[in-house]
């Protein structure tokens, strides 16, 4: 039963399915604001939603597809805002924190190396990266990162994100009409461009720092 349920979250059709842009909305602000919220299909939602771009336009008041794609946007906006918040407010707490389901700490330190070492622009590039970027607005609250460069590079990492990923999904799925139908392979592959070089790049930065046995 949990290894459906686990299935079901992660298959981004379910979202719109069920709940369609109102719920697409709540997604990308639960997994970009949330501690409960990083092992959520953020990237495949998006693209998949860009499959359907034109439908959700429909179902909100016949909206251009651009209205969705901003609603959407903003939600991730909003999101960080609620993480940087909660990272200035509690700071070192989050730390002594012990691991519960829906929090790892493993995650929190990721963000914060992923943080220190790419710098403010973290902020942007954390978008495209599944778990980095629940926690790098964490991270910057607790660091207490200046908040009008938070504020900008929050605004254009949302809006990078968002648009890349629909648009993908819209553009291609309009070329290759046959897309909806491999949607599960889609996602999988989305989930390995997405994953595997932060993945490597960890990995292989874990090595390097290992101290030498002599």
């Amino acid at each position: 039963m949990l290894h459906t349920l686990k299935e079901t979250l992660l298959n981004p059709e379910w979202y719109i399915q069920m709940g369609g842009l109102y719920m697409i909305i709540f997604v990308v602000f639960a997994e970009t604001g949330l501690f409960v919220g990083f092992f959520l299909p953020g990237d495949s939602l998006l693209f998949v939603a860009g499959i359907y771009l034109e439908q959700l336009a429909q179902e909100f008041f016949n909206a251009p597809f651009i209205v969705p794609i901003l609603l959407i946007s903003l939600a991730g906006i909003l999101g960080n805002f609620v993480g940087y918040w909660f990272g200035k407010k509690s700071g070192p707490f989050i730390y002594e924190r012990k691991d519960t389901f829906f929090f790892k700490k493993k995650h929190l330190y990721s963000a914060q190396k992923f943080y220190e070492k790419n710098g403010a622009l973290t902020i942007i590039a954390a978008r495209f990266i599944p778990i980095i970027r629940t926690f790098v607005p964490i991270i910057a609250g607790v660091v207490k990162m200046d908040y009008k460069k938070f504020i900008l590079y929050n605004v254009i990492g949302s809006l990078c994100w968002v648009f890349s990923m629909m648009m993908a999904g819209h553009l291609l799925s309009r070329q290759f009409p046959w897309i909806k139908n491999r949607l599960e392979v889609i996602v999988i592959l989305i989930i390995l461009v997405t994953t595997l070089p932060v993945i490597l790049r960890f990995v292989i930065g874990g090595k390097k720092g290992e101290p030498q046995n002599s």
